[in-house]
């Protein structure tokens, strides 16, 4: 969730700091502060408010120094405030520490340090960590590191820290537990953040930190050990493999939408090189040597939590339709808890766009325990679930920046397209099918651009609903995930109420509240559901409400009943899902923009939920 940056070189830290944490204020933007040492005590900035805030501040009281850390916050424990902003500090003054993760014994902790006579300033877990360190370091007479290491030992939970002690000047400590760290390596200079994009522009060189690894930076260069036994740990550097301006907006007014735009280019780049389309299949080389196990396991469970959810939900329908395989989804943060029945015979499909989510890398442990095979699809090199899973395949969307994911649930989605027809061919699914789903699979690109082209439309329908309160999305069969994902996106980015639901099911309980203020966005396309969601468009017709309908074909009986019709060009039924997405993630755009919202940063939300 927390983005945290630090700096380790000969160059004034304070402006890379900041430039850092404008890069990761998607994570998380309560509050930003910056701590730098300066000879051999701390300059300490923090406010509430985003990143433009703490940047005004340090414009009236600059600072300056070598060595420094930076944080932006999504509030987990304590309110936005300046007092629960980072970094925190202990009550000796001598140590200065940031936090992503969660302290989850944080209460034990501090009524033990308090009947030692500390006293706390803010309301935050994170300040429990930076206290129990200066603790035992003070009682132990201890060395800063080994004081660190001790109090990791101690601590129930999940972390991404750097912490720095004004005893040790020379020496900047980070360390990892269910909390993304990267470590960049410049010359002569180290770089470190929660995820790659605030190094790029200075190096490509980077290592990423396992779980109960330690990274010790001084004047002689670095060395990772892990927390556990101490032990020294040799690890290859990596290279970053996306450019400085794919995270620039460029010409576009938000990340959002730049990302929508993108997507003409991105299913493309997730499908290239892997289609094969004289056979009418699939090359997946990250899963290649898994095949056997993959084609035949018993069953497949797909977990993922948000927009990955709904793409996992796209993936059950295709993948029983095309292979005939008994597929469960579920919420990540519920099969880790619960006991599925998987075994030896099972595959787990873990899909995240950051790699990092705390509740799938979860159910990806559960699954291993039990002896399942793990798959992971998701969209950063070297993330965690990349690293953990068996097996996966990359989606090459490249960054997203947004919080409400657009090009990665598009990816994510094309990705279990070319699973499904894989093992469909397998499963007894023509070559004659695999070769029309193959080409229409590989012709999207050119679709996408189409819709794109209609986009000053579908801002039009935006300006009639921008007062409304309620909406509701539906569709049946592949299309009722489409409508719990547009939902999901208007939710997000402009605080209108809104719910999908299977078209069958509106007249369950929510066409009760379809009234002439009601906008309701049919996703109807003429496949063998057409004449049933024909029936429920009549039904919201005849109860006045406002009706929006996503269609592949434009005909005088939807013209008739609907309000808007927004016609999307296919080339095969099965895309449409696919293609429909677009419109309705544009409407949810035009909608946030024209009602005053943050679109790029909605409010309480994070781009990577890494925290439970």
């Amino acid at each position: 969730m927390c983005g945290i940056v630090g700096y380790f070189g000969n160059k004034n830290a304070v402006p890379l700091l900041l430039n850092g944490l404008k890069r990761l204020e998607y994570r998380g933007y309560d509050s930003a502060g910056i701590a730098i040492m300066h000879e051999d005590s701390f300059a300490l900035t923090k406010t509430a408010g985003k990143v433009k805030s703490l940047e005004s501040l340090l414009k009236t009281a600059p600072m300056q120094g070598n060595i420094g850390i930076g944080h932006t916050r999504w509030a987990t424990h304590g309110e936005p405030s300046d007092l629960n902003a980072h970094p925190h500090t202990d009550q000796t003054g001598k140590f200065v520490l940031i936090h992503n993760g969660i302290i989850e014994n944080y209460a034990v902790l501090k009524e033990w340090l308090a009947q030692k006579g500390v006293t706390f300033q803010s309301d935050t877990d994170t300040e429990v960590l930076v206290q129990l360190i200066s603790m035992i370091y003070h009682e132990e007479k201890i060395s800063f590191e080994n004081a660190v290491n001790l109090a990791l030992k101690q601590v129930v939970g999940t972390y991404g820290i750097l912490v720095m002690c004004s005893d040790e000047p020379n020496q900047l400590i980070a360390a990892r537990l269910g909390s993304p760290l990267v470590l960049g390596v410049g010359e002569g200079e180290y770089f470190l953040a929660s995820d790659a994009s605030p190094i790029v522009e200075h190096t490509r060189n980077v290592i990423y930190l396992e779980e109960g690894e330690c990274l010790i930076i001084g004047d002689d260069g670095y060395e990772i050990k892990h927390v556990d036994h101490g032990e020294k740990i040799e690890k290859e550097i990596s290279r970053i493999d996306f450019s400085i301006e794919e995270i620039e907006k460029g010409n576009f007014p938000h990340y959002m939408l730049k990302e929508i735009y993108e997507q003409e280019k991105t299913i493309v780049d997730t499908m290239r090189g892997r289609l094969l389309l004289d056979e009418g299949s699939v090359h997946l080389g990250g899963i290649q040597d898994y095949l056997l196990r993959i084609e035949r396991a018993r069953h497949f469970y797909i977990t993922a939590c948000g927009t990955s959810w709904h793409a996992g939900l796209i993936g059950k329908y295709i993948l029983e339709e095309f292979a005939g395989i008994p597929v469960h989804v579920e919420y990540a943060s519920e099969f880790r808890y619960r006991n599925p029945v998987i075994d030896s015979q099972s595959v787990v499909i873990a899909i995240s766009q950051s790699g990092e989510t705390a509740d799938t890398l979860a159910a990806i442990t559960k699954a291993k325990e039990e002896g399942a095979l793990t798959l992971g699809i998701c969209n950063v090199v070297g993330s965690s679930i990349s690293r953990e899973t068996d097996c996966g395949i990359y989606t090459h969307a490249g960054p997203e920046i947004g919080v409400a994911s657009t090009k990665a649930f598009t990816a994510q989605v094309s990705v279990l397209y070319m699973l499904a027809l894989y093992l469909g061919r397998k499963n007894g699914y023509s070559k004659a099918d695999g070769v029309k789903l193959a080409h229409a699979l590989h012709d999207l690109g050119g679709r996408v651009k189409e819709i794109l082209n209609i986009t000053d439309e579908i801002r039009k329908i935006a300006e009639e609903m921008v007062d409304v309160e309620n909406c509701l999305y539906l569709g049946r069969g592949t299309n009722f995930p489409v409508a719990l994902e547009g939902a999901l996106k208007l939710k997000e980015i402009s605080y209108i109420h809104a719910e999908g639901y299977p078209a069958a099911e509106m007249k369950h309980g929510p066409i009760a509240l379809i009234d002439e203020k009601m906008p309701v966005i049919f996703l109807a396309p003429h496949d063998k559901t057409y004449e049933k969601v024909l029936s429920n468009i009549q039904e919201v017709k005849a109860r006045k409400g406002k009706i929006i309908t996503v269609t592949d074909k434009n005909t005088p009986e939807l013209q008739a009943l609907s309000d808007h019709v927004i016609e999307i060009s296919v080339s095969h039924p099965r895309t449409f899902p696919i293609l429909a997405t677009i419109p309705l993630q544009l409407l949810a755009y035009h909608l946030a923009v024209l009602r005053g919202c943050d679109v790029d940063m909605p409010r309480n939300l994070a781009k990577s939920v890494t925290v439970e």
